[in-house]
């Protein structure tokens, strides 16, 4: 008696769940690499390196930001004395953005996010440079080094740090009542005199808004302001006066005539004074020759003497120069 085969339902059902499965398994697969760009073609490009902290095989990649490629192989290069160029990177690059890197394009290592995964960066190039061909050699960028970054940060904690502790002792100073402030926070004495000084203050400007004495009128009163304003007027007048050339002041500012005049005198003067040190004359004797001053004050002082004699006694020095007659002159006396 033949055996009948038949499959069951609960097989029918394992099978179908399979299916499902596998149907899921390959649609996830399909748009997981479309996402990743996994069956796009693609084509190579290689950077030089000085080093790739991070970096590792099957890393992304990116053109402008986005997407576009992932790192292929990461290979030493032979010891050498240019240490620029100690890992030779081979990057795979979607084929439809081969437009977006030319000859001018930069190649950079940066991070995603502060600590997130190290990637390959490429900024696009410009139109009038050609576009790369595959295997071509990317320029490199220097990359921003963290480790200066972080150094750079430490040092500034320590400063934040220092600051704190300076500031810290300040307000503490301040707390114990230290210092001019420190007393103004903590001091009852200084703080009563700081308000009555503030009293007196109130005071003395209610007494000025009240428009009595000299500075409440020099708020307050107009008269002040329009006899500015007349004082202002005239000074306006008596410069304009001045800038029209009338008059002593305005010909003194203007006129080149007594400026001329000044000149020749003393041009003059300089001659003059030429002439006195310079010549033979008298004038010149009479500066710099010490036996004529000596006779010249030695006859002044004679002549002085006599004078003072003829004062006190003329009689001998005017002996018949008067001769006067009363009665019976002679003709011929």
């Amino acid at each position: 008696m033949r055996r009948s085969i038949g499959i069951t339902w609960d097989q029918l059902k394992v099978g179908a769940t399979i299916l499902v499965g596998l149907a899921i398994l390959g649609v996830s697969i399909y748009y997981i690499g479309r996402a990743a760009n996994l069956f796009a073609d693609r084509y190579t490009l290689v950077a030089f390196l000085p080093d790739a902290p991070g970096l590792r095989i099957g890393g992304s990649v990116m053109i402008a930001g986005q997407t576009a490629g992932s790192v292929k192989d990461i290979t030493f290069l032979p010891v050498d004395n240019d240490t620029t160029r100690n890992l030779r990177v081979v990057i795979s690059i979607d084929q439809s953005l081969r437009e977006q890197v030319r000859s001018d394009s930069k190649v950079k290592l940066r991070t995603l996010g502060l600590l997130g995964d190290k990637v390959l960066d490429i900024r696009p190039g410009t139109p009038q440079y050609s576009v790369l061909r595959p295997n071509d050699t990317l320029q490199v960028e220097p990359a921003l080094d963290l480790d200066a970054v972080l150094a750079q940060a430490a040092g500034a904690v320590d400063d934040v740090v220092a600051l704190t502790r300076d500031f810290r002792q300040i307000t503490g100073g301040l707390v114990r009542g230290e210092g001019t402030i420190g007393r103004l926070l903590t001091d009852r004495a200084l703080y009563d005199q700081f308000t009555g000084t503030m009293a007196r203050t109130n005071a003395l400007l209610t007494r000025v808004q009240t428009s009595r004495g000299t500075v409440g009128r020099l708020i307050d009163d107009p008269a002040l302001y329009n006899d500015m304003v007349a004082l202002v007027g005239s000074m306006n007048g008596l410069v304009a006066q001045v800038n029209t050339s009338e008059g002593t002041v305005g010909k003194l500012l203007r006129d080149t005539t007594l400026y001329s005049n000044l000149v020749g005198i003393t041009q003059g003067g300089d001659s003059l004074m030429k002439m006195l040190t310079q010549g033979d004359g008298l004038a010149n004797k009479l500066l710099t020759d010490q036996t004529l001053y000596d006779q010249v004050n030695k006859l002044v002082t004679d002549l002085s003497a006599i004078l003072a004699d003829v004062r006190q006694d003329p009689a001998p020095y005017t002996k018949g120069l008067v001769n006067v007659c009363v009665f019976g002159c002679k003709k011929d006396e």
